[in-house]
C-alpha cells in the first residue's frame, strides 16, 4: 500500500506519491484547475489516483502561518479536506508545510531547471517534502516509543 501526499493550492494540487513499500518518495502530478472552487475534477483526479495506486492513507499539507497559526489558507484547506473524504475511503491526516515551496523552489533550482519551468514542478516537490516530513515524523515517534517501552520493562541494558 501506498502514501499520498498532496500540497493543496489555489489553482494547482501536487501529488507525490511512495513505492509500494512506503520507503521512497516521488513527485507523481500537478493537478490544476482554472478556478480556485471549481475543485469537482480534481477531487475526481485524486480518487482516482487513490484507487489505481492502492493508496492507503494522504498526507495534506497543512499551510498554518509560521506563528503556528492558523491563516486563511488553512480554512481553505480544511474545506478541501472535507470534500476529499466524502470521495475517497482512505485516512486523511494533516502535515505541518510550512517553508515546503520554498525548499521546492530552492531544489529546483539547485537542480539548474530554469525558472520558467519550475512552476510545473514546484507543487509536486512541495508534495514529496510533505509527505517525507510525515514519514520522517512516524518514524521518530516509533522509535521513541520503542524506547519509551524498553525503559518501562526496565530493560536498562545491565547484566
Amino acid at each position: 500500500m501506498r502514501k499520498m501526499g498532496l500540497d493543496y493550492g489555489s489553482k494547482t494540487v501536487g501529488v507525490a506519491m511512495t513505492d509500494a513499500l512506503g520507503v521512497t518518495v516521488m513527485p507523481f502530478e500537478t493537478i490544476t484547475r482554472k478556478e480556485e472552487n471549481k475543485l469537482r475534477k480534481t477531487l475526481a483526479r485524486i480518487a482516482e489516483l487513490v484507487v489505481q495506486n492502492e493508496v492507503d492513507e494522504i498526507v495534506l499539507g497543512r499551510p498554518v502561518l509560521m506563528d503556528g497559526s492558523d491563516g486563511e489558507r488553512v480554512e481553505q484547506t480544511v474545506i478541501f479536506k472535507g470534500l476529499l473524504e466524502k470521495r475517497v475511503e482512505v485516512p486523511i491526516v494533516f502535515m505541518d508545510e510550512r517553508l515546503t515551496t520554498v525548499e521546492a523552489d530552492e531544489a529546483l533550482r539547485e537542480m539548474d531547471i530554469p525558472k520558467s519551468e519550475r512552476k510545473k514542478y514546484i507543487d509536486q516537490i512541495a508534495a514529496v517534502l510533505v509527505l517525507r516530513s510525515y514519514l520522517n515524523q512516524k518514524e521518530y515517534d516509533k522509535e521513541r516509543e520503542n524506547l519509551r517501552s524498553q525503559t518501562q520493562d526496565g530493560d536498562h541494558g545491565e547484566d
